[in-house]
């Protein structure tokens, strides 16, 4: 498994870019989001996931981990395979799915081209717990919310509270209200417990 490539971008469209590397160049599939990071002949670095199929060995590149683990989420899902996957990275941000999933928002999900209502529901119930219990990293999810995270954690883990639960619900009014504060959100997260 390779974990990122480094070279000159020799060619980039909104489907792909050749990236070279010790006088090899390498195709990489990559999301619109990526496309409108990169800049060709430049020096880059794309974060890789790689799928071997009986006929083809590919590629797919990522302009920053973040969005990685979310395509990597989404291929888990039964039903979407790399380049559905792909197209729903082309249509929404990794931000915006992930904002979708937590928040159940199917129809936003169902506005992806070839993303049907079933899909959309299979993609919330499979993904919602993952992000919820932080298998994705909490400094991935909520950067900007820490701090108040982990004073409001250590709150509710001194009340006795199990861990699984003290995360799921923080995050359930961190996703509701992200400016709160660290005694507002400990009395919100107490209503879920």
């Amino acid at each position: 498994m390779y974990d990122y490539i480094k070279g000159r971008l020799t060619e980039v469209t909104p489907t792909y870019a050749v990236i070279e590397n010790s006088g090899i160049g390498y195709i990489v599939n990559i999301s619109l989001n990526t496309f409108s990071k990169l800049k060709p002949e430049t020096e880059s670095k794309l974060y890789l996931h790689q799928v071997i199929r009986e006929d083809a060995h590919l590629f797919f590149g990522f302009s920053d981990k973040k969005e990685r683990e979310i395509f990597r989420l989404l291929i888990s899902v039964n039903g979407i395979g790399a380049n559905t996957a792909r197209m729903m990275l082309s249509s929404l941000s990794g931000d915006e799915i992930q904002m979708a999933i937590l928040n159940s928002d199917v129809n936003l999900l169902k506005s992806i081209k070839g993303i049907g209502i079933k899909t959309a529901q299979r993609v919330v119930i499979e993904l919602k717990d993952k992000l919820d219990k932080g298998s994705f990293g909490e400094e991935i999810l909520l950067p900007q919310n820490n701090t108040l995270r982990n004073e409001s954690f250590s709150a509710l883990i001194m009340l006795g509270f199990p861990k699984a639960a003290v995360e799921k619900s923080i995050s359930k009014v961190l996703t509701e209200e992200p400016d709160i504060s660290v005694e507002e959100l400990v009395k919100k997260a107490l209503k879920f417990l």
